[in-house]
């Protein structure tokens, strides 16, 4: 599964681009709990029908009752609100105090849809200014991601590429993981130069490389938008990759291994490649939230749920830690 924004602004320039109507729903405000974060995006052409979500599902069928099968009005952008009394809130499925409001666009321009799509698949950030007056838009390259901004005079929403994350080792773990990362909005690289790896792999929507691994992150280039997480048990594998991803601007770097492996890693990386403390300090390892996890698609989930929390930048409680999680019980024996 790709991002979901890039997804929505595909579908929604094809639409176009072949002159199907169509409608363009961005949340700009919440008030207090909401399906949806502010910035979600959603599409309905025409016909009904829907790519992305505001919502559960209500908000989405209401649209596609109002909007589609002609009743899709040319005009500037609108605003629209949901949940204002409890009993819209029950009828269009938003938790108990919860409203939302949408900007509505009508029949976004094909070519600025499509200059859009082009910038973020070549890995741009990029910031979309929409006048409110007339629903001219506006594009330019942004250095940041930023809160989208909404006035009475212009909406300006930030699109960031794809997520990437870039696995070294394709095996079993590597696919379980690899699997919930696209699901999850992910690009995935999985990078391995062992052939007998590489020949057993069955996940789709892969990019799978053969070079070896410190050249890959090279050639990856990471970004604060990327991952870089070593499955191997491999150190001639997984600290060529480690080496290279710590001095990048990824936002996560973790290698597999106990508590025992990656101690050992740590002082390899520091007494032979002459790592400083304030560098290893990004290495994350043993890496994933402790679930108790002992089979592969259990460790895929610890460790993804560990990206995602990251990447979110939610502070994981220290029960979570897996080093603190396991001392613990050996204290406790």
């Amino acid at each position: 599964m790709e991002n979901i924004d890039l997804a929505v602004l595909r579908a929604l320039r094809d639409w176009r681009s072949r002159g199907r109507r169509a409608l363009f729903a961005t949340v700009v405000h919440t008030w207090g709990s909401s399906p949806r974060p502010v910035g979600s995006t959603l599409a309905v052409r025409e016909d009904g029908a829907v790519v992305g979500s505001v919502s559960g599902g209500c908000i989405e069928d209401d649209l596609i009752q109002r909007y589609a099968g002609g009743g899709m009005p040319p005009g500037p952008p609108a605003l629209v609100r949901y949940g204002v009394s409890a009993d819209e809130a029950h009828r269009f499925g938003l938790p108990c105090g919860g409203t939302l409001e949408l900007l509505l666009e009508h029949d976004p321009e094909a070519a600025a849809l499509d200059d859009l799509v082009g910038r973020l698949e070549s890995g741009r950030l990029v910031r979309r200014r929409l006048d409110r007056a007339d629903g001219a838009v506006t594009l330019e390259d942004a250095a940041a991601p930023s809160e989208l901004v909404l006035d009475d005079a212009r909406m300006v929403n930030t699109f960031g590429p794809e997520y990437r994350m870039l696995l070294i080792g394709a095996g079993q773990l590597t696919e379980y993981l690899a699997t919930m990362a696209r699901f999850s909005g992910f690009a995935v690289t999985v990078c391995d130069p062992r052939a007998e790896y590489r020949s057993g792999w069955s996940v789709p929507g892969v990019t799978v490389v053969a070079d070896m691994p410190d050249d890959t992150v090279i050639a990856f280039r990471p970004d604060r938008r990327s991952c870089v997480v070593a499955l191997t048990h491999d150190p001639k594998l997984d600290d060529l990759a480690l080496l290279e991803a710590m001095h990048s601007d990824a936002f996560y770097v973790g290698a597999i291994g106990s508590r025992r492996n990656n101690a050992a890693r740590r002082e390899r990386l520091a007494t032979h490649f002459g790592m400083d403390e304030a560098t290893l300090a990004r290495l994350r390892g043993p890496i994933g939230i402790y679930i108790g996890s002992m089979t592969p698609p259990e460790i895929a989930v610890s460790v993804m749920a560990e990206v995602l929390a990251v990447k979110n930048g939610v502070r994981l409680p220290r029960d979570a830690d897996v080093t603190a999680a396991k001392d613990r019980l050996v204290l406790a024996d």
